[in-house]
This record gives structure tokens, sequence and C-alpha cells, in this order.
């Protein structure tokens, strides 16, 4: 039996609208047009996920697409290297939010923590958090495990929850690794059950899903969201 089967075992099988309410859908890559946005928010409108994930220039066809779905729609800063000033990451979030986005996912600048410039990074996190809380948005900081050891990325954990982040989240799926179970487990004992893990990158399957929820995230990042959903349906005989 592998870690998966392990992890897996120990959730029960959520309902169709239980794992539908977990999933952002992303649609996010770099070739993805508008016909794609429209694809994904009719896919988020039927299962009513929790929100779907677009570029910052989608954001008002996305808001048009969700509009009285209760869906929410969430786009991207900073990403997907997170190399950008923390003024730029601002303006990029306050347009964002001009546009109707009800969530931020930033990418943290990863070259600042690695040099231990914690400063940086904590203040530009809070500059973010704070344009998206003065909206009552969620905030969601990437921290893009994968160029990280596990002490950054705990170091980094610490310092999205001191600025107010509403999520740690493992990746943004453009990374060398998406997300993993032991980051989500690790990220988990960081930010105790007041903050939310959100893993994301390479989550195709209902297995994978179900091993990170299992090692404790409450969001997943995917856009594999039909396919997943499917299996499950499948897996409960409900199809």
């Amino acid at each position: 039996m592998d870690l998966q089967d392990l992890e897996r075992e120990a959730v029960p099988l959520p309902s169709v609208p239980e794992l539908a309410a977990m999933i952002d859908h992303a649609v996010l890559k770099p070739t993805q047009t508008e016909r794609d946005v429209v694809e994904g928010c009719t896919v988020a409108r039927r299962e009513r996920i929790a929100s779907v994930c677009v570029k910052p220039f989608y954001v008002p066809d996305c808001v048009r697409l969700l509009k009285d779905s209760g869906v929410r729609t969430s786009t991207v800063v900073g990403f997907p290297h997170g190399g950008q000033a923390p003024e730029v990451k601002v303006g990029t979030s306050l347009q964002a939010l001009k546009d109707g986005a009800a969530e931020l996912d930033m990418v943290i600048n990863i070259g600042a923590l690695i040099e231990r410039d914690y400063a940086t990074v904590e203040r530009e996190i809070a500059s973010v958090v704070g344009v998206g809380h003065a909206s009552e948005a969620t905030v969601k900081v990437i921290l893009e495990c994968a160029y990280l050891d596990d002490a950054q990325k705990a170091i980094a954990a610490q310092i999205a929850v001191a600025a107010g982040a509403d999520f740690v989240k493992t990746s943004t799926g453009f990374g060398p690794e998406g997300a993993t179970v032991e980051d989500v487990r690790l990220l988990r004992s960081i930010v105790g059950a007041g903050v939310g893990v959100k893993a994301a990158g390479g989550i195709r399957t209902l297995d994978e899903a179900l091993a990170m929820i299992a090692a404790g995230a409450d969001r997943l990042g995917t856009s594999s969201t039909a396919t997943i959903l499917q299996e499950l349906r499948e897996r409960r005989g409900e199809t």
C-alpha cells in the first residue's frame, strides 16, 4: 500500500457537493483563451465549485459569466515567479478587485525569501492582504514549495500567517513540481486550524485530491475539475 492509499483511507468519501465546494478551477495556462474561461465557468456553475481562477485580463469576463451563481472569481498576483515589485503586486490586486475578483492568489518573492529578506516578504504579503481585506476578498499566498527546503517552507508559512493571509498555497502549477502530500501536511502543521491550506499543481485524479484533503488541504487548485467530480460520482455509484 503506497502513501496515497494510506492518505485516502484516512478520509471518508465526500459527497460531490462537498468536494466541489473545495475546488478552485484553474484557467491559467498561457495559451488558454476566453473560450477556456467560458468552458471553465460553465463547469463551475453546473458543479457549484468554490471559484474559477483566471489570469487578471479575464477577471471581468469571469465575473460576468459567474454572476448570481455563488461561484467566486479568483485571480493571480505576481504570477508565476513572484519577482514583481510589491507596488506592482498591489496595483494588480487593486485592478483585479475593481474588476470584481473576490479572491487573490499571490506569489511570494521567492528570491527574497531565499536571501532571508523576511521583512520584504512580509511587507509585500501584508500590502496585498490589506487591499484584499479592505474589499472583503480572500488572499492566498503561494509559496512555490518546490524551490524551498522544509525550513524555508515553514518560515514562509509563518510569515504569511503573520501578514494576515487567509490561505497558504503549495504551488503555482508552473514550477518544477506541484502539490505533494508531504508539503500539505507540513504547511498544515505550521499554520494550524485558523488558516487555510490550498494544494495546487498536478492534481488530476480523485485519488490525488483525496490524498491532499487527508493531509490537511481544505482547498484544491486544479484544471481537472470535471474529471475529478465524475470519478467521485462513479465511485459513489451516482452515475
